[in-house]
């Protein structure tokens, strides 16, 4: 069988041109990368979470294993107990930390809804009204949180005293509040932006009241930001630590975490009581953004796209 010199070019040519063809090679190369940056993101995340699987494991272990050396990472043998002193006390009542949870959650929680309640309406009008120097106004409210608790709390203490509010649940409320205030109001003013004016206009055109329509209608819609917000605030809340300390005097009023941090100290330190400190502190913020994670990831994405 004799094969033309013509099949033998074309023959010739197809070769030449799936050797020269770099596709193969970058898909290689593609293949390569990826696995260089998965291996890079699973050492991150590794060494970014070992801290919370060892708090985890400590909480779980009894104390002969927790001061063990060399650590023990598997071979220990698991309890319960630390759990049991963070709610009870030795003689069976409700310990100090227990009571210091409530507070959290009522301080937290209170401020959180009252910078809510003040900073939505606020943030609405900033955004639908003309207001003479609104930026310099705008400005001045962010300028609140330009320095840290630290710097003012001694003129909060001052004034705090001569008010009364030294060691009072309200007390604690109104400056976590007064500081979330700021932060709602930049945030949501974000939100109330990318909802249009027009359907407010629509209401008013149909007998609703401004402020009518804006419950009715703008309202609902700034749920995914709320929402947001509020995780960002009650973190802030539940996290505050110098007001929590300097305001405040007695176990009865205290936060989490000064008296978590009171934990601390001394000839010796319960490590597997502040680690089931450190757990269940953790689980309540971690509730509400998990029964909120619908619309916070909505909020947290409203106005990636501009209108």
């Amino acid at each position: 069988m004799t094969i033309s010199s013509d099949r033998l070019v074309k023959a010739g040519a197809v070769t030449d041109t799936v050797a020269d063809n770099p596709l193969p090679r970058r898909r290689r190369r593609g293949r390569g990368r990826n696995i260089v940056e998965v291996t890079l993101l699973t050492v991150v995340a590794a060494a970014m979470l070992f801290p919370v699987l060892w708090i985890l494991e400590t909480s779980i272990k009894e104390n002969r294993d927790v001061y063990a050396v060399p650590a023990k990472f598997f071979d220990f043998k698991v309890t319960f107990a630390h759990y049991k002193d963070v709610f009870f006390a030795s003689d069976g009542g409700a310990s100090d930390v227990s009571r210091s949870f409530l507070n959290s959650i009522l301080v937290a929680g209170g401020s959180t809804v009252l910078a809510t309640l003040f900073g939505v309406p606020a943030a609405w009008a900033y955004s639908r009204f003309p207001l003479r120097a609104k930026k310099d106004q705008l400005f001045f409210i962010l300028s609140t949180r330009f320095m840290p608790p630290v710097v003012i709390v001694i003129p909060v203490f001052l004034m705090y005293r001569e008010l009364g509010l030294i060691n009072t649940h309200i007390g604690l409320i109104l400056v976590y509040a007064a500081f979330n205030v700021s932060f709602t109001i930049w945030m949501m003013k974000g939100f109330v932006d990318e909802v249009p004016a027009e359907y407010e206009e629509a209401a008013m055109l149909d007998g609703y009241t401004r402020l009518q329509a804006f419950r009715r209608f703008t309202l609902p819609l700034l749920v995914p930001g709320i929402a947001a917000t509020a995780v960002f605030a009650l973190i802030f809340s539940w996290n505050e630590f110098v007001f929590a300390i300097f305001l405040t005097t007695s176990q009865d009023v205290r936060t989490a975490p000064p008296a978590i941090a009171g934990l601390i100290g001394g000839t010796t330190v319960d490590w597997g009581l502040v680690a089931a400190c450190a757990v269940v502190f953790a689980i309540p913020v971690l509730v509400f953004a998990f029964l909120v994670r619908k619309h916070l990831v909505a909020g947290v994405t409203l106005g990636a796209v501009r209108r």
